[in-house]
C-alpha cells in the first residue's frame, strides 16, 4: 500500500514569519534611510555611522518592545475569551454542547449530524474544540508575545547591519549611492524570500518591498538637503 503524502502548509510559519520579514524590511529601510539622509546633510563619515549604529539599537529595541506589547495584548485577549468558555463550558455544557452545533450547521452541516459531532468533540477537548471553531483559536494562530519580539529585534538587527556595513566600507564622496544600491538589492533578496517561505507570489512581494524602499531613501535624503542646506 502506498503511503500517503502529508501537506505541508506555510500557515504553520505565520506568526514568526510576520515579526521576521517585518523586523529585517524595518531595519533595513530606516537604517539606510537614516544613514542617507545623514550623509546628505553633508555630514562626515564617522557621524554617518554613530548615527546609524543609534539607529540601529534604538530600532531594534522599540521592534522588540512593540511587537511584546501588541501580541501580549492579543495574547490577554485570548485568555480572557477561553477563560469565559471554560466557565461556560463548567456551567452550562448542554447549552454550548448545542451552540458548537449551531457553529457546524452554519458550515453546511445538518442538524443531527452538527449535534453529534459536538458531542463528541466535546467529549474528547470541549475548550479545545470552542476554542477551534467558535473562536479561531489553535496553537498555529495562538499569540507568542515572547517569539514575536525576539524575531523582531535580531531581524531588525540583521537588516539594518547591511546598510550599515556597506556605509562603513564605503568612500565618503560614494556612500548615498553604495548604500541606496547595496539597499534596493538586499530588499528584494528579502521579498523574494519572505515571499518564497509564505507561498506567496514572489515577483510582486519583490517589487513592493523594492518600491517603497527607494521611496523611503529618496524622501529622507530630501530633507536630509533641505535641512542639512537651512542649518549648515
Amino acid at each position: 500500500m502506498k503511503k500517503m503524502n502529508l501537506e505541508h502548509h506555510t500557515a504553520t510559519r505565520n506568526g514568526w514569519l510576520r515579526a521576521a520579514v517585518l523586523g529585517a524590511n524595518d531595519g533595513l529601510i530606516s537604517t539606510a534611510s537614516l544613514i542617507v539622509g545623514v550623509a546628505a546633510s553633508a555630514s562626515d563619515t564617522r557621524s554617518i555611522i554613530v548615527a546609524g549604529l543609534a539607529g540601529l539599537v534604538a530600532g531594534s529595541m522599540s521592534m522588540a518592545a512593540g511587537e511584546y506589547v501588541s501580541v501580549s495584548s492579543q495574547a490577554d485577549s485570548e485568555n480572557a475569551d477561553l477563560e469565559r468558555e471554560r466557565r461556560e463550558i463548567e456551567t452550562q455544557p448542554e447549552f454550548e454542547i448545542e451552540e458548537l452545533a449551531q457553529t457546524f450547521m452554519s458550515r453546511g452541516a445538518e442538524l443531527e449530524t452538527a449535534r453529534a459531532i459536538s458531542r463528541q468533540l466535546s467529549a474528547h477537548d470541549a475548550l479545545g474544540a470552542h476554542a477551534r471553531e467558535e473562536l479561531g483559536i489553535t496553537e498555529l494562530t495562538t499569540a507568542q508575545p515572547l517569539q514575536a519580539a525576539l524575531s523582531s529585534a535580531i531581524m531588525f538587527s540583521i537588516g539594518a547591519s547591511a546598510p550599515l556595513l556597506v556605509a562603513y566600507l564605503s568612500p565618503r564622496e560614494t556612500l548615498i549611492f553604495t548604500v541606496g544600491i547595496a539597499t534596493v538589492i538586499s530588499l528584494g533578496i528579502l521579498g523574494a524570500a519572505g515571499a518564497k517561505a509564505g507561498g506567496a507570489p514572489m515577483l510582486r512581494a519583490t517589487v513592493r518591498v523594492m518600491f517603497w524602499g527607494v521611496v523611503a531613501m529618496a524622501i529622507t535624503a530630501a530633507i536630509g538637503v533641505i535641512f542639512g542646506t537651512t542649518i549648515g
